[in-house]
């Protein structure tokens, strides 16, 4: 019986041992820390900020020339014909349109251009982590900021095992 038990606890503690030298490293970093550290990522929000800045001027421009045709409309309304005044407000619409799509095309544009600054750098990130998960062994790293694996060993990939079953 005593040699039972001792055979037991030689098997549970082999096994102990066998499943601690597989264990499969692994790590963590919050990747928007990660990226808001590095320089690149000032320039890029200033490039980015300029070009808002710059679009938000066109903006404003149409604003003003929206508000003094308007403003140009309400003063001389009561003299107008029927046909300017219908014309001036067709044209205030038409302004009126542009100025909403000029500000949704705006916006697209600026986070197009945000995304174009942004990728370099989300990438240069990426290969950081990935050389220092090779050099330190690490099967695998969690993006703590999202929950998401930023690398995974490629010698870990079963897609190739499950396919054949």
């Amino acid at each position: 019986m005593n040699n039972i038990v001792k055979k037991a606890a030689l098997t549970v503690f082999a096994l102990g041992t066998f499943a601690f030298a597989n264990a499969q490293k692994m790590a963590h970093i919050d990747l928007d820390s990660l990226v808001s550290m590095m320089p690149e990522t000032k320039t890029a929000k200033d490039i980015a900020q300029a070009y808002w800045k710059d679009l938000e001027k066109t903006v404003i421009s149409m604003d003003n020339e929206f508000q003094t045709k308007y403003n140009d409309y309400l003063t001389n309304q009561a003299t107008m014909s029927e046909l300017v005044r219908k014309t001036k407000e067709e044209e205030l619409q038409s302004l009126q349109r542009r100025i909403e799509d000029f500000k949704q095309q705006a916006q697209a544009d600026y986070q197009k251009k945000s995304a174009e600054l942004t990728e370099p750098i989300m990438d240069k990130a990426k290969k950081g982590i990935e050389a220092v998960s090779k050099e330190g062994g690490y099967k695998y790293v969690l993006d703590t900021s999202t929950g998401n694996v930023l690398y995974a060993d490629p010698a870990d990939d079963v897609l190739a095992a499950v396919k054949r079953n």
